[in-house]
C-alpha cells in the first residue's frame, strides 16, 4: 500500500476511535450517573464499566487493504472485553452450525457464535457491536429460517438455544386459576407443549404446525396454524415480553408498559430486539383429537366450505381448520398418496368426479376433546359439522390422536426426513398471504398450471380471519377480512433444481405483483428497499420510525436486508 494511502487510513483511524470514544461517553450517560451514586470521584471514561475494554478492543480494527475497506476483529479481544457468564465460540466447526439455515440457499460467516446465559449478556453483545463499525448482531433460534434471516456475515451470532431454561412459570392474572406461562424466547414449542400439559394439564391457545421453533423466533414472525382462525396467531397469545433492544436495552413490555416497543416486537422479523422472554396465555388442554381429512375437485366448493367453518362462533365449528392443494396423480409425494391419515386407509381415485382438473383440494379439520366425553356426543357433534361439508362422497379420511400427538403430527415428518437425508436438502420455501378476493386467480394460474405436477412437498392453503390480528403489531398483512395462507413447502436435491425453484418462486411473486393481487410475503425475503415498502405499504413510515427508535444503528437482524448498518444512531 502507498506510504500516503497509509497516513490517511491512520488518521481515518485515529479519528473513528476519538469519535467511538465520544460515543461511549454518552451511550453510558445514564449509566454512568447510576455509577457516580455508587462511587466517589471524578467521572471519566474509565470510570465506567468495561469501557477502556471495550476501546481497546476498537483500536484493533486493522487498517484497510488496496481493496474494499472493511475492518478485521481481533476474536480473542472480543472475548475479555465482553465478559459474558456465557460462552463465545470461535472455532470454525463449531460457528459453521450458524453458517446456514434450514433452507440450504444463503450462507454467511459470522465472527463468533455466542451462547448466552440470559439478557444481560445478550445486552453486552449489542452494546459492544454498537462501538464496532460494521459489526451485526442475529438471534439465532433452531436455525429453520429459509432465506438467511437469521444470519450474519461478519457479525455475532447469539445462540437463544442456550437459555431455553431461563423461564417455566405459571401464573394467574386478574384472579382466575392459572391461565398464563412464562417462557424463554429460546425455549422449543415442542417442549413447551410437553411440559405444560404433562405438569399442568394446560396448553397454549395457538400453535405453529412445526413445533421445533423456538418462542422468540415465531413471536418475531407471527406464528399461525389451524387454530389461528379463533384464536389469531402466536402474537396475539402474549401478554409480556422481556426484550433486548437494539441499544442493548433489556426492556420489560406489554400493551400497557412500554407499548410501543411491544408492538413493534411482535411480528417485527427481529428488527427492534431480542425476545428474551414471553408471557403467553393458556387454556385447558383436552386430551384427543378426532382428525379428519376430506377431498375437493372444485376449488370453489373447498374455499366456500373453509371460509364457513372459520366464521363460526366458538362451540360451533371444528377446532382446527386448515388445508392443502395435491396432484391429481397417483405419484406418493404429491399426488392422491398423501392424502389418507392411516397408512392403512387407501385413496380411491374411481370416486374423484370425470370433471376434475389438474388438482385436487383437501380439507383438514380436528375436534378436540376430552375423555370424561362420551363418544356418542362426540359422534354426533363431528358428524353434525361434516354433515354440512361438500366433499367428494367417499373420499373422507379419520383418525383419533392424543392432543399431544396431534400437535407433535411434524415431528413424526421431521423423523421420517432426517432418516432419508431430505431434511437437510435445500427448503426454496415460499409463504404468502392471499385475500380472498385474489385467491381464485391464484388458484387458477399457479396451482392448477405452474404447479400442476406439485412441488416436492405440501402446498398449503387456508383461510384466517384479519380481525383476529392486531393492528398495532408489525405484521404486514392483506386488506380483506378473509385471507389465505399459501405455503409452498418444497424439498429439492441439490443442483440446478433448486436455481429452478427459486426461479418459479420469484416468477409467482412477480405475477401476484403484476397482477395487482392483494397478498403479502409471510416470512419475507426481498433484497431491495423498494420490495420492503410495497410489502408494508401504508405501515413503512411507522416500521422506520419504529426502528430509528429501538435499533437505530441497525445492528439487529442484518438477514432480513431490510436496513444497512451505520455507525451513528
Amino acid at each position: 500500500m502507498p506510504m500516503a494511502k497509509l497516513v490517511v487510513a491512520f488518521l481515518l483511524l485515529l479519528s473513528v476511535i476519538a469519535m467511538l470514544q465520544t460515543t461511549v461517553l454518552a451511550s453510558y450517560g445514564q449509566q454512568g450517573h447510576d455509577y457516580d451514586q455508587k462511587h466517589s470521584g471524578p467521572r471519566t471514561l474509565n470510570s465506567y464499566p468495561k469501557s477502556r475494554k471495550m476501546i481497546a478492543y476498537l483500536e484493533r480494527i486493522l487498517q484497510d487493504t488496496d481493496g474494499e475497506s472493511k475492518p478485521h476483529y481481533d476474536i480473542s479481544s472480543i472475548t475479555k472485553s465482553l465478559d459474558l457468564q456465557g460462552s463465545i465460540l470461535t472455532d470454525s466447526t463449531i460457528i459453521s452450525t450458524a453458517t446456514q439455515d434450514f433452507g440450504h440457499l444463503y450462507s454467511a460467516h459470522p465472527l463468533a457464535l455466542i451462547k448466552p446465559t440470559g439478557p444481560d449478556d445478550i445486552a453486552r453483545v449489542v452494546k459492544a457491536a454498537s462501538l464496532a463499525p460494521h459489526v451485526t448482531v442475529a438471534a439465532k433460534g433452531n436455525a429453520h429460517s429459509v432465506s438467511g434471516q437469521a444470519m450474519t456475515d461478519g457479525g455475532l451470532v447469539i445462540d437463544m438455544r442456550s437459555t431455553e431454561e431461563n423461564h417455566f412459570r405459571l401464573l394467574t392474572i386478574d384472579g382466575r386459576s392459572p391461565n398464563y406461562i412464562d417462557v424463554s424466547g429460546g425455549a422449543l414449542w415442542e417442549d413447551v407443549l410437553t411440559r405444560c400439559v404433562s405438569e399442568f394439564g394446560l396448553a397454549p391457545r395457538s400453535w405453529t404446525d412445526y413445533l421445533g421453533l423456538t418462542v422468540g423466533g415465531t413471536l418475531s414472525n407471527a406464528g399461525v396454524s389451524g387454530q389461528a382462525f379463533r384464536y389469531g396467531p402466536q402474537i396475539s397469545n402474549v401478554m409480556e415480553l422481556d426484550v433486548v433492544t437494539g441499544k442493548g436495552d433489556i426492556t420489560v413490555c406489554s400493551e400497557t408498559q412500554n407499548p410501543e416497543l411491544f408492538f413493534s416486537v411482535l411480528g417485527g422479523l427481529g428488527q427492534f430486539g431480542i425476545i428474551t422472554r414471553a408471557r403467553v396465555r393458556l387454556q385447558t388442554a383436552p386430551d384427543m383429537v378426532r382428525w379428519i381429512r376430506v377431498v375437493y375437485s372444485e376449488f370453489e366448493e373447498f374455499t366456500r366450505d373453509a371460509e364457513f367453518l372459520v366464521s363460526q362462533k366458538d362451540g360451533e365449528s371444528f377446532d382446527y381448520v386448515e388445508g392443502f392443494v395435491f396432484s391429481n396423480n397417483d405419484d406418493p409425494v404429491n399426488g392422491w398418496p398423501s392424502v389418507p391419515l392411516d397408512p392403512n386407509h387407501g385413496f380411491n381415485p374411481a370416486l374423484i368426479p370425470s370433471t376434475a382438473g389438474s388438482v385436487l383440494y383437501c380439507l383438514e379439520v380436528a375436534f378436540q376433546y376430552r375423555k370424561s366425553d362420551q363418544p356418542s356426543t362426540v359422534d354426533t357433534v363431528v358428524s353434525g359439522l361434516v354433515k354440512g361439508l361438500s366433499y367428494v362422497e367417499g373420499l373422507k379420511f379419520e383418525v383419533e390422536v392424543r392432543y399431544v400427538e396431534f400437535l407433535l403430527r411434524v415431528k413424526r415428518v421431521e423423523e421420517e426426513a432426517k432418516a432419508s437425508g431430505v431434511w437437510d436438502a435445500p427448503h426454496p420455501w415460499l409463504n404468502l398471504f392471499i385475500s380472498k378476493s385474489s385467491i381464485p386467480d391464484f388458484d387458477r394460474t399457479v396451482f392448477k398450471d405452474m404447479l400442476k405436477d406439485g412441488i416436492g412437498g405440501p402446498m398449503l392453503i387456508y383461510p384466517l380471519l384479519r380481525s383476529k390480528w392486531d393492528n398495532r403489531t408489525s405484521a404486514a398483512l392483506p386488506d380483506s377480512e378473509i385471507f389465505y395462507l399459501v405455503a409452498l413447502l418444497r424439498s429439492v436435491p441439490e443442483g440446478p433444481l433448486v436455481e429452478k425453484a427459486v426461479a418459479q418462486n420469484r416468477e409467482i411473486v412477480e405475477w401476484c405483483i403484476k397482477e395487482g393481487l392483494d397478498f403479502k410475503q409471510y416470512l419475507p425475503h426481498y433484497q431491495t428497499k423498494e420490495d420492503w415498502k410495497r410489502h408494508f405499504g401504508n405501515q413503512w413510515t411507522r416500521f422506520v420510525e419504529r426502528k430509528a427508535s429501538f435499533d437505530p444503528m441497525a445492528i439487529l437482524a442484518p438477514g432480513q436486508k431490510i436496513f444497512k448498518r451505520t455507525q451513528h444512531s
